[in-house]
């Protein structure tokens, strides 16, 4: 029933996006590849005439991925705080399916949605493109802190590739954050960075969870936190059946391999500043990095949505085709 409920409303928000008539004229033909219909306050997209997820950017503390829809269009993420079903905690509200955020910015607080908290505030898009083989969407964000100093801005490409088959999904999100507004300093705090807020059944703990936590080093569930990997994969059982997310960490990124701040409560993220938190070093600032003013820094991720456990979905070897095919 909770699938039917969930499918319901993902199709019901799909369905009601491509008749809108403020959608955007697609390149690619309808039902095949990857189709991006823009919305006045959101992107939907769909793959080869499925629902997959919604690119949420107008009037919200940070942009955000709501619903993500995995194989065979099971829900992947949480529901809570966009909407509140039985049996989901109402924790972390700022945990919001699949988004980009970081706690300290030049000591400020991008990451929480508690009192005097910074927003990630879209300022548009640059591309948005379907394609038979993958979809892309490039925007820009400003940063700007509670009293509206602007901190930061960055630049986002999110490419959403059409698999072939229904079992899996795949994405790339890469990030450039750019010190346009003087040095920025990416504080040394655990909350961060790249992150997502799994489905409760999903989640390794809790009244209805009942999934594991594996590394690329083979370290598994609760010892996951704070360890460094290539790669993480959080899988569980939705609706019965057991399915996965994996995140690739890219090994040019920054500090690879990343920390991962994964939670047995189902937040799932790779954090390369949060050292002294994840190795109980006394210098709080053991974790920061600068990025002077002028500069950029980019950092590239994929995420794989796969039936299974990370065995019987070979996370290690798509994990290596990916480094091959992204050098």
């Amino acid at each position: 029933m909770l699938r039917l409920l969930l499918l319901g409303t993902a199709v019901g928000f799909f369905t009601g996006c491509s008749l809108c008539p403020c959608a955007k004229k697609e390149t690619a033909v309808p039902g095949q590849g990857v189709q991006i219909t823009q919305l006045p306050d959101r992107l939907s997209i769909e793959i080869n005439g499925q629902p997959f997820t919604e690119y949420h950017f107008k009037d919200v503390p940070r942009p955000y991925y709501y619903p993500v829809l995995g194989p065979d269009g099971l829900a992947m993420t949480r529901n809570w705080p966009m909407k509140s079903p039985p049996d989901e905690e109402h924790d972390h509200p700022h945990h919001r399916s699949l988004w980009f955020a970081h706690g300290s910015v030049n000591g400020k607080d991008f990451w929480s949605e508690e009192k005097n908290f910074g927003k990630t505030v879209h300022d548009g898009f640059t591309e948005i493109k379907s394609g038979k083989k993958f979809g892309e969407i490039k925007s820009r964000d400003k940063w700007v802190a509670a009293d509206g100093s602007l901190v930061c801005t960055d630049d986002r490409t999110v490419r959403i590739y059409n698999p072939g088959q229904a079992n899996e999904r795949v994405f790339d999100f890469e990030v450039t954050l750019h010190a346009s507004n003087g040095q920025v300093v990416l504080g040394d705090t655990k909350e961060g960075t790249m992150a997502m807020r799994l489905a409760e059944t999903m989640r390794l703990k809790g009244k209805v969870g009942h999934g594991h936590i594996v590394n690329s080093s083979g370290v598994r569930d609760g010892d996951t936190w704070g360890k460094r990997a290539d790669w993480c994969d959080y899988y569980g059982p939705v609706d019965g059946q057991i399915v996965g997310v994996a995140i690739f960490d890219h090994p040019k990124n920054p500090r690879h391999p990343t920390w991962w701040h994964v939670r047995d409560y189902g937040l799932f993220a790779a954090n390369p500043f949060g050292q002294h938190d994840f190795e109980s070093l006394r210098d709080k600032t053991a974790g920061n990095l600068t990025i002077p003013a002028g500069n950029s820094l980019t950092f590239r991720y994929r995420f794989y949505l796969h039936a299974g456990d990370e065995q019987q979905a070979k996370v290690a070897e798509r994990y290596q085709e990916y480094v091959k095919e992204n050098p």
